[in-house]
């Protein structure tokens, strides 16, 4: 969502002319010519092969082979490459489509997705792919196809217009534009024909082009004023009453304490009803807000969170990583993709959780997030690919894809698996090992998916792996030991992770995206600072992808970031970039910084933290409004954007302007620059009239937290050091959201970034020392390991608060 929705709603809804069916739609939303031929390349020819084996998906009708390349058969884009042989005369986003559309005085067809979105492939299988559609697509409209994930500009801009005009939106988006690039009609998936209570999508079509031939003028105007509300709409000032005075944090913290403690659910965790995201950004502001507020009931709802998504179908207990959402209420039935930002941000939070409780659950949730990153999403040279698919063939006879057929199994699978490998279980028998590997994780012969969360009957006898009881509960009812337990379930699973990799694959979207890569690179540091026996695996992955992020997704010379780069996936190295490159936007920016600031406290990297300074840099002069304050998502006079949006909504991601603040308090402290801390005011300004403040913005309310109440400061004073590497290491193990980690080498003086804190600080009877300081507000300081992890497990610890 966006600042200023409430006025262009029902703007939007008394000023269009043209006016669609209501449409219902089965995907959610969180608040998420002529044909051409082409030479493509050889790289592009296997990309192609790999993404077109088996494309079809669901149980009517069968693809038909590829028999010509479209105008998207020379793109990059995963997306875009999976429609390339489309009979639809498609373009991309580009100036050639516009100036036909102008030309030729026809409205444009405007298709957003990704490449592992279910209801995506549903659209292009029953309509994209159809001869007859295609041919009414063709006469009517100029098509443009934008993968949402390369060109998150475009999809958002066209997603405010869907929201405010539906209600609702979600991939695939369908809009209609006028040659102008204003919207005039929106929808998400329509069917080929007339069910589920929406029109056929080529009725639509018919409908639109009608209307557009008989009624233009009107549409045009209609256009023309709707384009002129939503650029004076984002343009609009901060609510100079709504601005945040002191003790203003805490009010909102209140106030979004309240909204949170009603949204929770009791039963199962997690907020409100289904379908159900993990919502990381609610549960970093929780943490936060338990520390603040020292209220248990606070942090019980982020840990039951956690608890809950952990022993959810929702997590992959074969090997590890999340998928995107649940479609049921316990967690248990999901929508099976596995994107890199959910990943990410749930290994930093599991890791976060880990730090406040030392529960090794939640450390293996992260751990084996880490193992999943590792094996199946990891370019060669060390960058994190975007996602994999829903979807896939139940075997390599098929040529059908239905989606969890890679994830689900079938009673028989699981003892067949068990009976092949006995040997593994040394002392169990494998029919024992079955019977305590189905109770743990409640399967069932004929399946454990009801058929209402199962609309299409692809789960039909299939189960999908939930622990519904406990460690404890499983030991209790066969009498085993823990660690008996632990190492059977690690065997079993390991072999049907066996198994499970002969299966095909999900497809495999190969783009590498830069503010993902900046989530990663925070939950990477984030986890090594968790003190394991595998800290130094995780800094080294985590310094490679900071290394591959400056090495292909920077332009050293103009200091800017790229969006994205292009891999082939498995072991192949090739990496590729869009013929007219894709500069950052805002996410890419924030996120990277604030990557790199936590990649700084996990390895006291100075020159990680010089280039946040300069990215920070870089951003204020790319997005920053001058007049009005905050950071708008793309760059100024960026071309055939209509408005350029400041979103106000964290969702499944933080929006950009949440990170940044928090971005530039910490900048403040590291650089003793109140520059940063004054443009976090006004940022934060902005946003103020937004309510509930705390609900839509939580990532933004922790950031006013730290800007309100001030930060902690670790000054840890001594050389290079064993005895100062291991009073850092002692820092690093708590949850402590806004510290900031210093180290003042008295042999070095002129590299530190805060010369003042270098000068203040020394150290005592020649001794490494800490000072710990709360808004410059400083303790005594400390020359013993003992005392200084006794004084932070008073302040920072479950159990102690």
């Amino acid at each position: 969502m966006f600042r200023g929705k409430t006025l262009c709603q029902s703007w939007i809804r008394s000023a269009l002319a043209l006016t669609t069916p209501q449409i219902q739609t089965p995907r959610v939303w969180q608040l998420d010519d002529r044909t051409t031929t082409t030479v493509v390349t050889a790289a592009q020819q296997k990309k192609q092969q790999h993404l077109f084996r088996g494309m079809a998906t669901g149980s009517e009708t069968k693809a038909q082979p590829p028999k010509h390349n479209n105008r998207l058969a020379s793109s990059k884009s995963p997306y875009l490459l999976q429609h390339a042989h489309n009979p639809v005369d498609w373009y991309p986003w580009c100036e050639e489509a516009f100036e036909r559309a102008r030309k030729e005085q026809k409205l444009i067809f405007l298709s957003v997705g990704y490449s592992t979105c279910h209801w995506c492939h549903v659209m292009e299988h029953e309509s994209f792919e159809d001869a007859e559609t295609a041919a009414v697509m063709n006469k009517h409209f100029i098509n443009i196809k934008v993968d949402r994930e390369e060109r998150p500009d475009i999809d958002k801009v066209y997603m405010q217009f869907l929201l405010m005009s539906k209600g609702s939106g979600g991939w695939p988006m369908s809009v209609w534009l006028t040659p102008d690039l204003a919207p005039l009609a929106a929808g998400t998936y329509f069917p080929p024909k007339a069910r589920y209570g929406m029109p056929s999508f080529t009725n639509v079509l018919e409908s639109i082009a009608k209307k557009w031939n008989t009624d233009r003028d009107s549409l045009l105007k209609a256009g023309s004023t709707l384009l002129q509300a939503l650029v004076t709409n984002q343009n609009a000032a901060a609510d100079g009453e709504a601005a945040f005075e002191p003790g203003s944090a805490d009010a909102k913290l209140a106030e979004a304490l309240g909204v949170h403690q009603q949204r929770f659910d009791q039963q199962h965790a997690g907020f409100g009803r289904e379908p159900k995201f993990p919502e990381v950004p609610r549960l970093n502001f929780l943490f936060h807000a338990y520390l603040v507020s020292k209220d248990v009931d606070v942090l019980d709802m982020v840990l039951k969170t956690l608890d809950h998504i952990g022993r959810g179908g929702i997590n992959d207990h074969i090997f590890g990583g999340f998928a995107r959402y649940a479609t049921t209420r316990d967690w248990h039935n999901v929508h099976f993709e596995k994107m890199l930002y959910d990943q990410g941000q749930l290994m930093a939070a599991y890791a976060n959780g880990y730090k406040l409780t030392r529960s090794d659950l939640f450390l293996g949730y992260a751990d084996r997030i880490y193992e999943y990153l590792i094996k199946d999403l990891r370019h060669p040279a060390g960058g994190f690919y975007a996602g994999e698919d829903a979807d896939s063939l139940p075997t390599h006879a098929d040529t059908v894809k239905v989606e969890g057929a890679f994830y689900a199994w079938t009673w028989q699978e699981i003892q067949e698996a068990f009976q092949a490998t006995k040997t593994r279980f040394n002392d169990v028998s494998p029919e024992r090992a079955f019977e305590i590997y189905t109770f743990h994780y409640d399967l069932k012969p004929k399946g454990n998916i009801p058929p209402s969360s199962d609309p299409h009957g692809h789960l039909t006898g299939k189960n999908i792996l939930i622990v519904r009881g406990s460690e404890e509960d499983t030991c209790a009812n066969f009498n085993l030991e823990p660690e008996v337990l632990k190492q059977l379930l690690q065997t079993a699973n390991d072999i049907l992770h066996k198994v499970r990799d002969q299966r095909p694959r999900p497809h495999l979207d190969t783009k590498i995206i830069c503010a993902w890569n900046g989530l990663v690179l925070s939950g990477l540091s984030k986890l090594a600072n968790c003190g394991t026996a595998k800290r130094d695996a995780y800094l080294q992955t985590a310094k490679e992808l900071l290394q591959f992020l400056r090495t292909h997704l920077y332009d050293a010379e103009k200091q800017l970031l790229l969006r994205s780069c292009y891999g082939a996936g498995g072991e192949d190295a090739t990496l590729e970039q869009n013929a007219v490159r894709i500069e950052g936007f805002l996410d890419d920016y924030a996120f990277l910084i604030k990557g790199l600031l936590d990649y700084y406290k996990a390895s006291l990297d100075m020159s990680a933290l010089r280039w946040a300074k300069e990215l920070q840099e870089t951003q204020d002069k790319l997005f920053w409004d001058d007049k009005n304050g905050a950071y708008f998502f793309s760059q100024q006079n960026a071309p055939n954007v209509i408005v350029r949006l400041k979103e106000d909504h964290d969702g499944a991601e933080p929006c950009g302007n949440s990170v940044a603040a928090r971005n530039l308090t910490i900048l403040s402290h590291y650089y003793d620059e109140d520059a940063y801390l004054q443009r976090a005011a006004k940022l934060l300004n902005y946003f103020a009239d937004v309510s509930p403040f705390g609900h839509a913005l939580p990532e933004m309310l922790s950031a006013l937290l730290l800007h309100e109440h001030g930060l902690d400061l670790v000054a840890v004073v001594g050389p290079d050091s064993p005895d100062t590497t291991r009073f850092v290491e002692i820092c690093r193990k708590f949850y402590i959201p806004g510290m900031i980690i210093v180290h003042c080498d008295p042999q070095h003086p002129d590299e530190a970034c805060n010369q003042r804190v270098q000068r203040k600080f020394k150290m005592v009877n020649g001794k490494t020392t800490v000072y710990i300081c709360h808004d410059r507000v400083c303790r005594m300081p400390v020359t013993d390991p003992a005392q200084l992890e006794e004084n932070l497990m008073d302040n920072f610890f479950k159990e102690r608060i």
